[in-house]
């Protein structure tokens, strides 16, 4: 368990600035059990867990801040901005695999700007939830959740209302091919390290396929997204935060 939860941590890789607490209530459920939007509702087939790509760890990506691109990359990261900031909402499934090659599935709920809610599949204990401000991993077992600022963490680039990468992140490299489109994005903090989020999308259907976050000590975490639908409505419930109506600290 303990192994899961370094795991889902790397996804927002500020591990300095966690905080433990105590874990709110889970967020309202509707009366068939289900969350509130009903899960993803997917139009025509629905399709299988895909397996995700995992990049090669001997990889070398340019980090100059000279780093150029040509025409053609430009055109793929300006098109890959363009959807980014076309999504309000995104609902769907994902397949996460850690550093060490463990494989967690679950579903997804992103609601812009700044909210998100990753939902593990039993037996992992583990949700994800972004309020707009601040990021919470929680582990329902240990009743326990880490607290992070969601400006520190990978995931503000995906939840951002809208973004032009070459303005507005570090991009270090643009690859495209007849599968995929990738844009690697690197960041630099004093108190936590480099950081890099690789964001990957079809090269037909221009959807998002799978991202994978490199923390400061180079271990890789990759989440393939499939199912998508960005037509539905959230409830808000689903990204609250209890940060108030607390017992007394674990240990």
């Amino acid at each position: 368990m303990a192994g899961v939860l370094l795991v889902t941590a790397a996804m927002v890789t500020a591990t300095s600035f966690a905080q433990t607490v105590p874990v709110p209530k889970p967020a309202p459920k509707g009366r068939d059990g289900a969350p509130p939007s009903g899960g993803p509702s997917i139009t025509g087939a629905t399709q299988v867990p895909p397996n995700p790509v995992i990049p090669d760890p001997r990889r070398n990506v340019p980090s100059s801040i000279f780093q150029t691109f040509d025409a053609n990359q430009k055109a793929q990261a300006a098109k890959v901005s363009a959807y980014l900031s076309s999504l309000q909402t995104l609902v769907g499934n994902f397949v996460q695999v850690g550093p060490d090659g463990s494989k967690t599935q679950g579903d997804f709920y992103i609601q812009k700007p700044g909210k998100v809610r990753f939902e593990y599949d039993a037996p992992s204990p583990i949700d994800i939830v972004a309020d707009g401000s601040s990021v919470v991993v929680r582990d329902r077992k240990l009743a326990t959740q880490d607290v992070y600022p969601l400006s520190q963490t990978p995931l503000r680039f995906l939840l951002s209302d809208r973004i032009d990468l070459m303005k507005d992140t570090n991009v270090v490299n643009v690859t495209a091919d007849d599968v995929f489109v990738s844009v690697t994005i690197e960041e630099k903090q004093a108190l936590v390290g480099t950081s890099r989020l690789m964001l990957m999308f079809g090269a037909k259907d221009g959807q998002l396929k799978q991202w994978t976050v490199t923390d400061p000590q180079g271990y890789d975490t990759t989440i393939a997204v499939y199912n998508l639908d960005a037509g539905k409505k959230l409830d808000p419930g689903m990204f609250k935060i209890d940060f108030t109506n607390y017992g007394p600290s674990p240990g």
